[in-house]
């Protein structure tokens, strides 16, 4: 069963605010401009999830350990409803993070999208890259031009 495009654009945006930094998101946040009226569905709290791993990422899974988490979900005054989960403690980044999905969901998506998910995505992206280029520099060949096994 496939998922609709919006259920995949939605994953991607929860996914991008639960792995930003907790201090760019609300930087982004604050340039976005000021919080809607919402509710509280389920203040920010802070708990743990297990972590599952598996040894080549084709072995059998197995428990790696646990991870401290911070969820929250907001409803705007039109009625969207928003989550949000992000890694560590900062309530207020999970607040943020629900705030954001449930603007999305209102409607807004191609506006946060430009002023805060591309950011943080492209910042993501180049991270990773010069992690790559580190990882490279450090990497290693052998090979073999004669065994000497005659």
């Amino acid at each position: 069963m496939s998922e609709i495009p919006d259920q995949q654009a939605r994953r991607a945006r929860l996914s991008t605010l639960a792995q930003a930094p907790a201090a760019r998101l609300a930087a982004l946040w604050e340039a976005y401009g000021a919080a809607p009226e919402h509710e509280m569905l389920r203040p920010p709290e802070i708990g743990t999830v297990m972590v599952r791993g598996r040894a080549g990422a084709v072995g059998a899974p197995f428990n790696l350990g646990e991870m401290t988490v911070t969820r929250c979900s907001v409803r705007l005054g039109s009625g969207a409803v928003g989550h949000g989960y992000v890694q560590g403690r900062d309530k207020r980044a999970a607040k943020t993070a629900a705030l954001v999905d449930a603007l999305a969901e209102a409607g807004d998506a191609a506006a946060l999208e430009a002023a805060i998910l591309a950011p943080l995505r492209d910042e993501a992206r180049t991270k990773g890259h010069a992690r790559a280029a580190r990882a490279a520099a450090t990497k290693v060949e052998f090979f073999t031009m004669v065994r000497g096994e005659d």
